[in-house]
């Protein structure tokens, strides 16, 4: 087996191939037992949003070989209205973030089924910090409370609950991971 490979997205197979782990893994198209014991995603980017996304600020993936193998979304506060189920969480980050504090969101982040349990999740989010750090003082997510999986494995990486919020009848927590 060769080692996983952590980079910053930079082409348009790349950027496919997250397309693709974002549908297999997306709340609609697996079972609610998958959902509770493996988590979910929720939003479905299109390939030219990934791609806008991306050329203001690379994705973070993780590679075994040629395959995308993992992702995790970089999403700057000027994507805010691009998607529209995104808007209310950066409403609320308008409240809850100083003024003088610069912050990325972490738009989404997903490992494929066969390569879970090894590390990965933790390698993505390692390799965003060791990136980003510099630039931003906060890493800040929303999961939804009933996503039990995500919410503890982010807890692990060491996002804390700043807000929570209903929308469309689903209970959000808004994680921030402070990197000051």
């Amino acid at each position: 087996m060769n080692p996983i490979i952590y980079k910053r997205a930079s082409a348009l197979d790349e950027l496919e191939q997250i397309r693709t782990l974002q549908l297999q893994n997306s709340s609609q198209n697996i079972s609610s037992e998958e959902k509770l014991q493996q988590g979910f995603v929720t939003v479905q980017h299109t390939v030219a949003m990934l791609d806008q996304m991306n050329s203001s600020c690379a994705h973070i993936i993780a590679k075994d070989n040629d395959a995308v193998v993992g992702f995790a979304l970089v999403m700057l506060s000027s994507f805010r209205n691009e998607i529209k189920v995104l808007v209310p969480m950066f409403e609320r980050i308008d409240t809850l973030v100083p003024n003088d504090k610069n912050y990325v969101v972490m738009g989404q982040i997903c490992v494929a089924k066969n390569y879970r349990k090894q590390g990965i999740f933790r390698g993505l989010y390692h390799f965003y910090r060791k990136e980003l750090q510099h630039q931003f003082d906060y890493l800040i997510t929303e999961v939804a409370t009933i996503n039990v999986r995500s919410m503890q494995a982010h807890k692990a990486i060491g996002f804390k609950i700043i807000d929570s919020y209903y929308e469309n009848e689903i209970e959000w927590n808004i994680i921030l991971w402070d990197w000051t």
